[in-house]
C-alpha cells in the first residue's frame, strides 16, 4: 500500500488545494502518484501576509520556547521516519535504506539549531565609566527559503532549521519534483504547536513565485540551494532590493589521491560514495585526481566496484542507487559522456541509459579525461565519475582549482605535510581528509567562488538569518 500522502500548500496554519495541479511522478516507474497543487499570486500574498503576523509573534518567543517546538518537531519526524522515508523513495528513487538516513540527517540539522537557538549570544564592549557599548544579534525577518530536489526532506529541514532557531519566519518553496519530504516537515511543526504563519510552505512556478516574493518589502532574507546559474540570478534580483541572501550552489568536488594511502580501500571508498544518492549530491566527488605511481591500480578497483552497483527501484531490498530524480538528467548525462568520448576519454564502465522505462543511468567512469572536455568543468549532478592521472600534488591542487566552484574537496593521504599544503592551497569551503563526508550539523558548510555566499549549520550557522544591532548607552547626555 502507497504512504504517499496527499499534497498541499500550508498557509497560516491552514492545508490549502488549488485549482491549478500537476503531477508528481515516480522516477522508478513513470507513473503518477501525486497531484501537487500550485500557488498563485493570491497564495503567495497570503502566505506573505501570514509570514510577517508569524515573525511578530514567533521573534517575540523566548529561544527556550522556540528550541522547544522545534525538537518536538524533530521528534515527530524520528516517529514517522518509516513514512517519511517512503515518501521520499517513491518521488525522488533513492533506495530506502538512503531516504531514511535523510530523515535522521534533517531531524539532526532541527536539534542543533534549536540548541544554537539559545545561544545566540551578544558582547559587551569594554568603555569609559558612564557609557556602555553592547552588541545585540535580532532576527532578521521573513525569509524566502528556495530549497532544491535532490534531498527532499533535508535540504528543506536545514532552511527552516536556521530560519526558526532564529526567530524568523520562512515562506518555504520546495521542489516541485520532490515535494513530500517538506511536507511531512510542515506536518510535524502544525502538529509540534507552531504559531500560525512562521512557517508556510508553497509549490508552484518557480520564476514566478521567487519573482514575487523576492520584490516584496517583507522578505529580509533569500535562503536558497540549487544551481549556480539561478542562484546568480536569484542574487541580482535580491541586490536590486538590497536583500540579502545566503546562497549554497553547485559544486565539481575535486578528489587528491596521494601516492602514500591505501590505495584499494580510498578506491572502493571513492567508487561507493560516488553512486550515492545517483550522485545528484552538490558535494559528489567527482573529479579524482590520482597520482600517476598508483593511478593504474586506483582506476581499476574504483571501475570495479562502480560496476559492482546494484542498481534498481529504491524499494527493492539490497538496491544501492535508484533511478536518476527526472528525465532531463538521462540527456544531459549521455551529452557529457559523448563529448568526453569524442575528445578521446575512455569509457571504463556505463556510459547510457539503463532501460526504457524508469530514469537509470549506468554507474560511469571515464579515464584520461582531456582538460578541454565539458564534464570536466561542468558538474555532471549524476552517477559519474572522471579519474585522471597527475604527476605531483602540485600539479593536483592546481586542476583542482581550475573550476569556478568551490564546494567541497577531499584528499586521501597520510602524511602530515601534504594535508598542510591542501589545506593552504585547495580553494573550497569544505575540505575532507580520508573520508567523503563534507557536512555535518555542527560544522559550518557553504562554498567559495561560484559555489555560493554564508554558511549553514556549524555556530555559525545562524548568523545570515539574524542582524548585528549596536547599541550605544551613555549614562548623561553628552
Amino acid at each position: 500500500m502507497s504512504t504517499y500522502p496527499e499534497l498541499h500548500l500550508y498557509i497560516g496554519g491552514e492545508w490549502r488545494k488549488t485549482a491549478d495541479d500537476l503531477p508528481v511522478v515516480n522516477p522508478a516507474t513513470e507513473q503518477e502518484i501525486g497531484r501537487l497543487p500550485h500557488a498563485d499570486i493570491a497564495d503567495l500574498d497570503d502566505a506573505l501576509a501570514a509570514a510577517q503576523e508569524g515573525f511578530r509573534v514567533w521573534s517575540r518567543t523566548a529561544p527556550r520556547d522556540r528550541a522547544d517546538i522545534i525538537l518536538r518537531a524533530a521528534a515527530l519526524m524520528r516517529e514517522r521516519q518509516e513514512e517519511i522515508a517512503q515518501s521520499i523513495t517513491a518521488e525522488h528513487g533513492k533506495p530506502l535504506s538512503q531516504a531514511r538516513l535523510e530523515v535522521i540527517r534533517g531531524c539532526e540539522f532541527l536539534e542543533w539549531d534549536a540548541g544554537e537557538a539559545v545561544r545566540t549570544y551578544g558582547r559587551v564592549i569594554p568603555s569609559a565609566p558612564g557609557v556602555r557599548y553592547m552588541v545585540h544579534h535580532q532576527p532578521i525577518g521573513v525569509v524566502a527559503g528556495l530549497s532544491p530536489w535532490n534531498f527532499p526532506m533535508s535540504q528543506p529541514a536545514r532552511k527552516v532549521a536556521g530560519a526558526l532557531a532564529s526567530g524568523c519566519s520562512i515562506i518555504l518553496k520546495a521542489a516541485e519534483e520532490t515535494p513530500a519530504g517538506a511536507l511531512h516537515i510542515a506536518r510535524a511543526f502544525h502538529d509540534a504547536g507552531l504559531p500560525k504563519g512562521v512557517l508556510n510552505l508553497v509549490f508552484g512556478t518557480p520564476a514566478m513565485i521567487s519573482d514575487h516574493l523576492i520584490r516584496h518589502d517583507a522578505v529580509r532574507l533569500v535562503a536558497f540551494t540549487g544551481s549556480t546559474a539561478v542562484g546568480r540570478q536569484l542574487t541580482t534580483l535580491a541586490s536590486e532590493h538590497m536583500t540579502p541572501v545566503l546562497m549554497e550552489l553547485g559544486g565539481h568536488a575535486p578528489v587528491i589521491v596521494c601516492e602514500d594511502t591505501d590505495v584499494q580501500k580510498a578506491a572502493i571508498s571513492g567508487a561507493v560514495r560516488k553512486m550515492r544518492n545517483a550522485g545528484q549530491v552538490c558535494t559528489s566527488p567527482t573529479r579524482f585526481f590520482v597520482h600517476e605511481s598508483i593511478f593504474d591500480e586506483y582506476a581499476d578497483a574504483f571501475v570495479k566496484r562502480a560496476a559492482q552497483t546494484v542498481v534498481g527501484n529504491g524499494v527493492e531490498p539490497g538496491v544501492e542507487m535508484g533511478p536518476l530524480a527526472n528525465e532531463r538528467r538521462l540527456p544531459a548525462l549521455s551529452a557529457l559522456v559523448e563529448d568526453a568520448r569524442a575528445r578521446g576519454a575512455e569509457v571504463r564502465t556505463g556510459g547510457a541509459r539503463m532501460s526504457n522505462a524508469g530514469y537509470f543511468f549506468q554507474p560511469t567512469v571515464l579515464v584520461n579525461v582531456p582538460d578541454d572536455a565539458r564534464v570536466m568543468q561542468e558538474e555532471p549532478f549524476g552517477p559519474l565519475a572522471v579519474i585522471n592521472p597527475v604527476s605531483s600534488l602540485d600539479e593536483a591542487i592546481e586542476k583542482a582549482n581550475s573550476v569556478p566552484y568551490g564546494l567541497a574537496a577531499y584528499g586521501f593521504t597520510n602524511r602530515a605535510d601534504y594535508i598542510d599544503r591542501m589545506t593552504d592551497g585547495v580553494e573550497a569551503g569544505n575540505l575532507s581528509f580520508n573520508t567523503l563526508e563534507a557536512s555535518l550539523p555542527e560544522t559550518p558548510f557553504g562554498g567559495v567562488k561560484s559555489s555560493g555566499y554564508g554558511r549553514e549549520g556549524g555556530t555559525e550557522g545562524l548568523h545570515n538569518y539574524m542582524v548585528v544591532k549596536n547599541v550605544s548607552h551613555s549614562m548623561t547626555i553628552v
